[in-house]
């Protein structure tokens, strides 16, 4: 059985499994790929919710906020042999409570290409006049 919870203190198997889904998602680069920046990413985060299975966890995500006002989901996963399960949306269905459980109502995200169908039932809808934009630091620019 698949099994949604929050995480805020990470074992060391837990750890690795979120390294694997970042690692098969290809979402990082560089010197990221370790187990300090995960619990730091978990720690730092308003919330960060995995799926299990047997104890293997096979999907995640997590919300980012000033706890006040603006929350942005990011993250989001689910291991490629477990997807069409409704996992994902299991997922997104804890974070978007909890968000407004702590009274956060402006909830944003940057979807993947091709992704909006699968975010679109859950309430978000592309914002007009917007584009997603990334500045990345490199060696200290």
């Amino acid at each position: 059985m698949i099994s949604c919870s929050f995480l805020t203190h990470p074992s060391e198997d837990q750890i690795a499994g979120i390294m694997h889904l970042y690692q098969a998602e290809k979402w990082w680069e560089g010197d990221m790929d370790n187990a300090k920046t995960v619990k730091k990413i978990i720690s730092g985060s308003h919330c960060f919710v995995i799926a299990n299975i047997k104890n293997k966890i096979i999907g995640m995500g997590r919300a980012i906020s000033d706890h006040v006002s603006d929350a942005y989901i990011q993250d989001v996963t689910v291991q490629e042999s477990f997807r069409g399960q409704k996992i994902g949306t299991r997922i997104i269905a804890m974070l978007i409570e909890k968000l407004n459980q702590d009274g956060i109502h402006w909830i944003g995200l940057i979807a993947e290409k091709n992704a909006s169908p699968f975010y679109e039932p859950l309430g978000f809808t592309i914002m007009p006049n917007a584009a997603p934009m990334l500045r990345k630091t490199y060696n200290g620019f």
